[in-house]
């Protein structure tokens, strides 16, 4: 059992589901599956609950389904996730984990689910890798940027994926989305959102674009593999959409500016880069772009900023369900200085352009 990831627990009471009822349903639907199974449960905070499957032969897989309830139309789309999955690991280079079946049948399990390769290795949820040398932390930020350029290299059309979203104006619609959000969720006055919320929108850079966006790119999404600096996969595609590509980077390189005070384990900011292993933003950039065909990254501090005004907007959402007594995690009431922070920060760019 020494290769089963450590963050299993058995399955929490609300998400219980007819195993006998999986167990059938894969040996119709996933080539090779063989019964009895046992099934474990995933921790932390995901929209949607994921499980560890083991079959009688030792294979595993992991099962993503809908959690139980009354659920908003928009939210939790498990069949986009594994669209999205499918059409990247039959038709590109992108690493995924192998999907094997959507299901959209509520009565064998509940809900809607799908189910794919378990993929061993190392989910990196601390961005400061402690533990990995400075050698090998710079070529998995060097695999992490590969991989984004390959993302962002797939001709979304030929993939099946031409109505994954809709095409242009990602950054206009997402300025006007996460700002009404955000006035939803308000519970103080926030100085630099308000002028975040202004500026933005006046200020869109020329050149629009529309690639497939993972909408939440960063290492803790990534599976590193179990001894070896590169990434293997990508994960957690419940954001994902068409969009413009630099909102991707974007939200990929806001680590290099947050300090401790951040969220879980902060960023890189005034941090020694070269000591600690990984490229500078600016090295980081130069990579992306060369793998891309760009030749250089445009508007960089917008993009920054735009990232951290909707990471914001996201996060004084979650704080204000805490308030409320109905968010998802028991740290959501932690959130409500970090809306600030974020906003502070982006503002802050603005300014320095000015």
């Amino acid at each position: 059992m020494s290769n089963l990831p450590d963050n299993l627990t058995p399955v929490r009471a609300a998400h219980v589901f007819d195993e006998a009822r999986l167990a059938d349903y894969m040996k119709a639907h996933v080539e090779g599956f063989r019964g009895p199974i046992s099934v474990l449960q995933f921790e932390g905070g995901q929209s949607n609950p994921t499980f560890h499957v083991t079959d009688g032969a030792g294979n595993m897989y992991v099962l993503r389904k809908k959690p139980p309830g009354k659920l908003l139309p928009s939210a939790h789309q498990v069949d986009r996730e594994y669209r999205v999955i499918k059409a990247l690991a039959d038709h590109t280079d992108v690493p995924v984990p192998k999907p094997y079946a959507l299901c959209q049948d509520d009565s064998v399990i509940g809900t809607a689910f799908y189910i794919m390769q378990f993929l061993p290795g190392r989910v990196l949820a601390d961005v400061k890798m402690p533990g990995i040398s400075p050698a090998d932390r710079g070529k998995i930020f060097d695999s992490m940027n590969d991989v984004l350029a390959r993302l962002h290299n797939v001709d979304y059309r030929a993939v099946g994926l031409g109505d994954y979203g809709r095409e242009g104006q990602y950054i206009q619609r997402q300025l006007a989305r996460w700002s009404s959000q955000y006035d939803l969720a308000r519970t103080e006055d926030i100085e630099s959102m308000e002028a975040l919320k202004k500026w933005l929108p006046e200020n869109i850079p020329p050149g629009d674009e529309t690639r497939i966006n993972h909408g939440d790119y960063r290492l803790g999404n990534t599976i590193v593999h179990p001894t070896e600096p590169r990434v293997i996969a990508v994960l957690d595609w419940e954001l994902s959409t068409l969009g413009h590509p630099l909102a991707d980077l974007g939200y990929n390189c806001m680590m290099y500016h947050f300090g401790e005070g951040f969220g879980a384990s902060g960023g890189y900011a005034g941090k020694d880069l070269k000591e600690f292993g990984i490229p500078t933003e600016q090295e980081y950039l130069a990579a992306y772009a060369r793998r891309t065909g760009r030749k250089e990254v445009p508007a960089w501090d917008f993009y920054l900023a735009f990232s951290l005004f909707r990471l914001a907007a996201i996060v004084q959402g979650v704080y204000k369900r805490g308030l409320d007594g109905n968010a998802s995690s028991e740290t959501a009431t932690k959130y409500g200085n970090r809306a600030r922070a974020m906003a502070d920060l982006a503002w802050k760019m603005v300014e320095k352009r000015a």
